[in-house]
C-alpha cells in the first residue's frame, strides 16, 4: 500500500519493468478500462480519453491494450502517437478531453514504462480520482453494449499544434535568427518536435539523439547524460546546447565552453528575465536539492524563494498554495504556470533563449549572477522503513556539522522514495570539506541505521 492507501499509484503515475506486474498488458487493459468508467462520468455528450507516448517499443503494446480498455467502457480515444508529456498535457485541455494517458517512463531506459494521467484541465490527477481508478480495477471488466463501444481515432495534427504552441509562449516578435543550437532529444518524444521549433523561430540547428528505434531512448545521451551534448557544442563552434529527457519535460543546457548548465541555473535565468521584463510571478519555488547558490542569487534579486520535497507535484502544490508562477528541480524539470500546466523541456528552453536575446549576453554571462556551492551526496543502505533522523546520535552528528558549516552551508538526510536508501547531502563554500563532512556523517548513519 502507497502513499494516501494507493496500491499503484506513486507521486507520478505508475511505473515499474516492463513485464513486472503492474507493468502488464493484461493490466494496462483494465486500468485502460477503469480509467474510462471513471472518465465516462466527467462531462457531457461522447466523452474522449487522449492517449500519448513516448518512443520506447513497449508503447505500441500498452497503446493498444489501453485503447481496448477505454473503448470497452464506452469512451472514445483519440491518439496522438510519439508526443512529449507537456504536449498531452497541453492537447488533453486545449481538444476538451476528459482526461490524458502518457505512455512513458520518462529518463528511465527502455526496459522500464509506465502510465500518468492528466485531468481535463491538463493537470495531475488528484487523489480521489487515483483512488476512484483503483476501486474500478477491483470490479469485473465488463463490456458496454456494441452500440455505445467507444470509438478510436487519430489525431495527425498533434505535432504541428504543439509546436505552433511552443512557439507562441516567446510571443510573435521574438527570433532566434544567429543562435547556433544543438539539439539533443534523447532519441525520445521531442525528436520530431524540438528541431523544429528551434529552426522555425530562426535559430541553426544541429540535432542529435533523433532516431529513435524503440529500445535507444535516453541511451548515453539527453539531460541524464549531457556529455556527449556538450563534446558536440565545443567541436561545432555552437553557441550552446539544449538536452531534453524521453519524455520532454525535462531540459539540461550546455553554455559555448561545454559547461553544464542544471534546472537551478535554468531557474535562475528565467526568473531574472521575468523581473527585467516586469511579469508577475511572486517568487521560486525549488526543492530540498536545489542548490544554496540559487537561493543566494536570486536573494540578491530581491525574489522570493522556498522550498517543497523533491517532486514537482509537490513543486506544482507549493506553487498553488503561495500563488507563485515559476518552480522546478534541479534535474531541469521547470514549471511555469501561465504557460503549461506541467513541466515542459521546451518551453523552459525557449525562455531561457528569450532571456538570451533580451539580455543580449550569452548563456555563460546570463548565469555568471549565480554561483553553486559544492554539493556531496552519498547513498547509505537502510532497511526498510529506517529514519536516521530518528536517532539521536545522528541528530547530534547532523547539528555538528551545520556548526561547522557556519551558516554558509546545508545538511539533508533524504530517504530515497523507489530504493532502501538514504542520500546524505552536505553543501557549503569548500568542495574538499564539504566531501569529508558528507562522507563522515554518512559513516555514522551507517552505523546507526544500515
Amino acid at each position: 500500500m502507497g502513499s494516501n492507501g494507493k496500491r499503484y499509484f506513486g507521486t507520478d503515475g505508475i511505473r515499474g519493468r516492463v513485464g513486472t506486474a503492474p507493468i502488464t498488458p493484461d493490466f494496462m487493459l483494465k486500468l485502460g478500462w477503469a480509467a474510462g468508467r471513471v472518465f465516462g462520468g466527467i462531462g457531457n455528450g461522447r466523452n474522449r480519453i487522449l492517449i500519448g507516448k513516448d518512443t520506447r517499443i513497449s508503447g505500441y503494446m500498452f497503446e493498444a491494450a489501453l485503447e481496448a480498455g477505454v473503448t470497452a467502457a464506452g469512451v472514445d480515444i483519440s491518439l496522438l502517437g510519439p508526443m512529449p508529456t507537456p504536449a498531452i498535457a497541453y492537447l488533453t485541455r486545449t481538444l476538451r478531453a476528459q482526461a490524458g494517458i502518457v505512455i512513458s517512463a520518462s529518463h528511465n531506459s527502455f526496459h522500464d514504462n509506465g502510465i500518468k494521467f492528466f485531468s481535463g484541465q491538463g493537470a495531475k490527477l488528484p487523489d480521489e480520482i487515483e483512488l476512484a481508478i483503483e476501486a474500478e480495477l477491483d470490479k469485473e471488466m465488463t463490456t458496454v453494449p456494441s452500440e455505445t463501444i467507444g470509438k478510436a481515432s487519430r489525431v495527425s495534427d498533434a505535432a504541428g499544434r504543439y509546436i505552433e504552441f511552443c512557439k507562441s509562449t516567446i510571443g510573435p516578435s521574438l527570433k532566434l535568427t544567429g543562435l547556433k543550437i544543438v539539439v539533443d532529444c534523447a532519441h525520445g518524444s521531442t525528436y520530431h518536435i524540438a528541431p523544429n521549433v528551434f529552426e522555425e523561430l530562426g535559430a541553426e540547428v544541429s540535432a542529435i539523439g533523433v532516431s529513435p528505434n524503440g529500445l535507444n531512448i535516453n541511451k548515453e545521451g539527453g539531460s541524464t547524460m549531457p556529455e556527449e551534448l556538450a563534446r558536440k557544442v565545443l567541436d561545432s563552434g555552437a553557441d550552446l546546447g539544449i538536452a531534453f529527457d524521453g519524455d520532454g519535460d525535462r531540459v539540461i543546457m550546455v553554455d559555448h565552453g561545454g559547461r553544464i548548465v542544471d534546472g537551478d541555473e535554468i531557474l535562475y535565468a528565467i526568473a531574472r528575465n521575468r523581473q527585467r521584463e516586469g511579469l508577475e510571478f511572486g517568487g521560486v519555488v525549488g526543492t530540498q536539492m536545489s542548490n544554496l547558490g540559487l537561493e543566494l542569487a536570486l536573494g540578491d534579486l530581491k525574489i522570493p524563494f522556498a522550498r517543497s520535497p523533491v517532486g514537482d507535484r509537490y513543486v506544482m502544490q507549493e506553487l498553488a498554495d503561495r500563488g507563485w508562477g515559476l518552480g522546478g528541480e534541479s534535474s531541469g524539470h521547470i514549471i511555469i504556470t501561465d504557460l503549461n500546466t506541467t513541466g515542459d523541456g521546451i518551453v523552459s528552453a525557449l525562455q531561457t533563449l528569450a532571456a538570451i536575446v533580451g539580455f543580449e549576453q550569452s548563456l555563460a554571462e546570463l548565469c555568471r549572477g549565480m554561483r553553486k556551492l559544492p554539493q556531496s551526496m552519498v547513498n547509505v543502505q537502510v532497511a526498510n522503513g529506517a529514519d536516521p533522523t530518528a536517532s539521536p546520535a545522528v541528530r547530534d552528528a547532523v547539528s555538528k556539522v551545520e556548526r561547522k558549516l557556519g551558516g554558509n552551508g546545508r545538511v539533508l538526510l533524504r530517504p530515497s522514495g523507489t530504493e532502501p536508501v538514504v542520500r546524505v547531502m552536505v553543501e557549503g563554500e569548500d568542495a574538499e570539506r564539504v566531501e569529508a563532512l558528507a562522507n563522515e556523517l554518512s559513516e555514522l548513519v551507517a552505523n546507526q541505521v544500515g
